[in-house]
Formats: C-alpha cells, sequence, structure tokens
C-alpha cells in the first residue's frame, strides 16, 4: 500500500495553549531528505498564482523506515492532553494503513491515525483507556478514495472531531481519563505501526498543533485556539 502526503503533517500539541509551536513531523522525521522509500513529486495543487510551479509533496514507499524519538515534537515539554493533526493526504485508493503511530518507552501504541475507508483514532492513555472497542471510528468518511484531502482532527477533553476538506465534520466520544497521559520516552512512527509489512504513500502536509482545531478551520485568537487557514483551492 502507499501513499501521497502534501509538504507539512503538522502536529498541533498544546503544550502550554500558547508557548508550543506546532510541530511539523515532515521535517522532524527528514523528509526534505528523501530518505529511502520517500520520493518528491507534484502536490495538491498542480498550479497556484501565488507561488511559482506546483504543490511539493512526497510519496511514500513501503520501504521507507520513517520514526523520531516522540521527545523531538516537543523537546521541552510533556505531550498535551488536547491537540490538533492536520494533513494533506492522497492515501492509494482502497488502502487502509496508519499515517502517524506515536509509541511509549515499552513498544505499546498510544495513538495512531488510520486512514482510509472509516478512519480510525487508536488512543490508550496511561490507564489503558480507552479500550480498543471503543476507539473513534469515522463511518461515512473514505480518504482512500484515489483523491487528495485536507484532514484535520482536534483532540479536546472527552471527544475527537474530524474536519474533511474544511466542509465535513464529524465528532465522536473519545472515552480517555480525565487527565490522561501519553508517554515521551518512546518514538513516532509515520506510515505504518512497527507489527505492519505495508506502509502508503503520502503526499504531505502534516502538523500537530498545541491547540483543539476550530470549527470551520480557522480559529478566533482571542480564544484558547489558535488560528488554522486551509488553502482550500489553488490560489
Amino acid at each position: 500500500m502507499c501513499l501521497e502526503i502534501g509538504c507539512k503533517l503538522i502536529l498541533c500539541l498544546p503544550v502550554s495553549l500558547f508557548a508550543a509551536e506546532p510541530a511539523d513531523l515532515l521535517k522532524i522525521l527528514d523528509f526534505h531528505s528523501l530518505p529511502e522509500g520517500v520520493t518528491k513529486t507534484t502536490g495538491f495543487c498542480t498550479h497556484r498564482k501565488s507561488s511559482k510551479g506546483p504543490d511539493v509533496a512526497y510519496k511514500v514507499t513501503k520501504d521507507a523506515q520513517l520514526s523520531a524519538p516522540t521527545k523531538q515534537l516537543y523537546p521541552s515539554s510533556v505531550f498535551p492532553e488536547d491537540f490538533s493533526i492536520l494533513a494533506t493526504v492522497r492515501p492509494k485508493k482502497g488502502s487502509q494503513s496508519f499515517l502517524l503511530s506515536v509509541y511509549n518507552e515499552q513498544g505499546i501504541q498510544q495513538l495512531g491515525l488510520e486512514v482510509g475507508r472509516s478512519p480510525v483514532f487508536l488512543y490508550e492513555d496511561h490507564l489503558g483507556k480507552p479500550g480498543p472497542e471503543d476507539y473513534p471510528l469515522f463511518r461515512g468518511v473514505n480518504l482512500a478514495d484515489g483523491k487528495w484531502h485536507r484532514v484535520a482532527i482536534s483532540v479536546h477533553k472527552q471527544s475527537i472531531t474530524l474536519v474533511l476538506d474544511c466542509k465535513k465534520k464529524v465528532t465522536r466520544t473519545l472515552s480517555r481519563s480525565p487527565h490522561p497521559i501519553i508517554d515521551t520516552k518512546g518514538i513516532v512512527v509515520f506510515g505504518t505501526r512497527i507489527l505492519d509489512e505495508e506502509v502508503f504513500e503520502v503526499r504531505s502536509s502534516s502538523r500537530v498543533f498545541p491547540i483543539e482545531l476550530v470549527k470551520e478551520c480557522e480559529s478566533d485568537s482571542k480564544t484558547r485556539q489558535q488560528r488554522v487557514v486551509f488553502a482550500t483551492y489553488c490560489t
């Protein structure tokens, strides 16, 4: 299986809501050096009036082994309780695989975003909550239709919201502990899980932010949220 990802995979981790900067996972995983299994390709837009040439993206194949210590996401902070993940991706049509996984020091998966038909958000805090049977499942959402998608995942308290292409919004319950802890002594893995044989191609655009996402793909700077704007059109 393969996946393409836009130029940024962003994790917005609210480690101290205003102190932490978004973590660019593609930068942390050194995509720009084109490690084995990663090639540069055309991204979401083939032409933009505001820039020269097409968007840059990365195609990730099963030969890629992309991981880094979780601590690199926020070196001076703990992993935030509330956070958002932003990504521009095009999974292989009909595929189902993890875009991102976070493991603790013992090698147990604590967090994972599986993309494909009916995406699944895996989350397990220090008390083992929620159980596998309660992982949020987004039925009716298909990311593996062969098209580019802008995906935003926002985790806030006992809920998780998925915003697809700044249009479709789906919220599910996240039955975790009141003050969940994610271990940062392990590793973050891109494109697969430790025991998986398949990886996908992804045109990269992903980040993690220290905030929860806004309802309309952008937030009010006067609130706890950080302004997040998706360039939906190729202008």
